[in-house]
């Protein structure tokens, strides 16, 4: 038979073969076993480095994909921020309109629930706008008269339904007086419908990678388990419990999950990294309006240790499988 020294060092299976011990002995045998396990299963870790590496990269590849997928998903969302967040109804009233027509209108929409505000833009104001624009004040000084209509800009109240702001569009387009009424919050539905749909997939896909994270820690953990099973069923025969000889295997699935989680962590923070010049380009298009971030560092922690409990739960899996057909 091939024994690992590993194998041979290990403490001696505590229960079954110690029943005259204390209490307090035998949660100091159990401690003692644990730290064992811990710091032989990483050994033999180390011992093959190449298939561990590997086992490790495969699975902090598989971790980190959801994690660029969030990252991409939540800058998405803050691009659509600085495009303007705020879903404002552009009233246009027919050429002609008055003042007093523009202010009773105004009136009118502003009692309306779903309405928070109601700002009355001037033709004046209006033509003002047009000529800081570059290539537009040329033309305007040829122009006899103001051609531009009043323009009322609602501003829907926080919290309105979507069904509530529809109706308000279809309401002030029958209004008398008005010519075109312009939804400017319609594309951000659109927007906010498609990130919908993209977080559902994110968590499909960290789902289905987490799943086969798993797979790949079980099935190291198996050709582990079947390459010592000669020494597996001696400890069994010598009187070891399951939990004792299975705890070696445990731990080895912690350290993988640990250690891909870590690789996880430090891909996306390479991907914020090699993002961060186009973005500040982009963001300096937009005169700064456009606030791009990183993923939050709660997160960063917390994948090493899903990691972890991930590799844990894979290992847990397999070996008590494995261990219920030697037995």
């Amino acid at each position: 038979m091939n024994t690992s020294p590993e194998t041979t060092r290990a403490p001696v299976p505590d229960a079954s073969l110690h029943n005259g011990r204390s209490q307090g002995s035998r949660f100091g045998s159990w401690q003692e076993h644990h730290g064992w396990s811990a710091a032989s299963s990483l050994r033999r870790l180390a011992s093959r480095p190449l298939g561990t590496l590997l086992t490790i990269a495969v699975m902090g590849l598989a971790l980190a994909l959801p994690l660029a997928f969030y990252l991409l998903l939540g800058n998405v969302q803050k691009l659509g921020d600085a495009l303007g967040q705020s879903q404002s109804i552009s009233v246009f009233l027919q050429p002609g309109q008055s003042a007093q027509q523009a202010q009773l209108l105004a009136r009118q929409l502003g009692d309306r629930a779903e309405v928070a505000t109601v700002t009355v833009k001037t033709p004046q104001q209006g033509m003002d706008e047009l000529a800081k624009m570059q290539g537009f004040s040329g033309a305007l000084h040829t122009l006899d008269d103001n051609p531009l209509p009043y323009v009322l800009q609602l501003m829907p109240r926080a919290g309105a339904s979507a069904d509530a702001l529809v109706q308000l569009v279809a309401d002030a387009r029958e209004l008398r007086g008005v010519d075109l009424v312009q939804d400017s919050g319609s594309w951000r539905q659109r927007l906010d419908a498609l990130l919908g749909v993209g977080n559902r997939v994110v968590l499909i896909l960290a789902l289905m990678l987490a799943l086969a994270a798993l797979l790949v820690v079980g099935n190291t953990v198996r050709v582990d388990i079947a390459s010592r099973s000669e020494e597996i069923g001696v400890l069994l025969l010598v009187g070891a419990s399951s939990a004792f000889v299975r705890r070696p295997y445990l731990y080895a699935g912690i350290w993988y999950g640990l250690f891909s989680g870590i690789l996880a962590a430090l891909l996306a923070v390479v991907i914020e990294f090699a993002l961060a010049a186009p973005v500040a380009q982009l963001s300096r298009a937009y005169d700064g309006q456009l606030q791009v971030g990183g993923l939050p560092l709660w997160l960063l922690l917390a994948v090493p240790l899903a990691a972890a409990a991930l590799g844990w739960l894979g290992a847990r899996l397999v070996s008590a499988w494995q261990l219920r057909k030697a037995v």
